[in-house]
């Protein structure tokens, strides 16, 4: 990914230089242009959904935060005692991090790491979506599944985004001829300027039980939101 323009590293350096009269937005294929609340970025544990709080709730051991953005997530864990590597591909997201006090941070694209062995791998506001498609996701799961320790846990949320296909009557126009309904493409914008697209997966979780079966990994759902969205526990079968 080319980040000489870095959209939301840029959105998260700038309110933390206390910069807080900028849009951050984002472009989508299927739906219509959205704006994230930058400030939402640096939620505490009591501003998060349930489905992040229970995630954080059952983090457990060393911890990998993976696409960790502003680094919510990592600071309540680190607060809590546990040792947490936040892992982001945002030079200026992770330039935040550090200045919040974030004790490990690492720059770079989770593919090409060589990831030390984790308890607890966390994937929060659908960071399985990284993923891209259902083709690669066999291979981003083996590469976490890798840097499990046994008894190690992957913690994710994903939606079943199928809502976005249905009719007033309850009925879905989903092409079942077209490519997976959760493949989208996104793209963000900061001051004008855009970053590269990129393609992101939103996974049902009866589509993720049976992936992940095919790749050794047993899937449990922990808990399921009221927007069709859900947070699971992959573990080594």
């Amino acid at each position: 990914m080319d980040l000489k323009i870095d959209p939301i590293g840029q959105a998260i350096w700038d309110y933390k230089q206390g910069i807080r009269n900028q849009e951050l937005l984002v472009h989508c294929s299927h739906t219509e242009t959205d704006e994230i609340p930058i400030p939402y970025l640096f939620r505490s544990y009591k501003d998060m959904p349930a489905i992040e709080q229970k995630a954080l709730d059952e983090s457990k051991g060393k911890v990998l935060d993976i696409g960790a953005g502003a680094g919510c997530h990592a600071k309540h864990l680190q607060e809590k005692g546990l040792q947490v590597d936040a892992i982001e591909i945002s030079p200026l997201a992770c330039k935040a991090m550090q200045a919040d006090g974030i004790q490990s941070v690492i720059q770079g694209n989770v593919y090409q790491l060589d990831l030390e062995q984790y308890d607890t791998i966390l994937l929060l506001m659908n960071g399985i979506g990284l993923a891209g498609n259902l083709d690669t996701l066999p291979l981003l799961l083996h590469k976490l599944s890798g840097a499990l320790k046994p008894g190690g846990q992957i913690l994710l949320d994903s939606s079943d985004i199928s809502y976005l296909y249905m009719d007033e009557d309850g009925s879905q126009w989903v092409d079942l001829n077209a490519k997976y309904y959760g493949e989208l493409e996104y793209q963000f914008e900061y001051k004008s300027k855009k970053g590269n697209a990129f393609d992101w997966l939103f996974i049902d979780a009866k589509r993720l039980e049976e992936i992940a079966q095919k790749c050794a990994l047993k899937f449990e759902m922990l808990l399921e939101g009221e927007h069709y969205d859900y947070l699971a526990r992959l573990t080594k079968l």
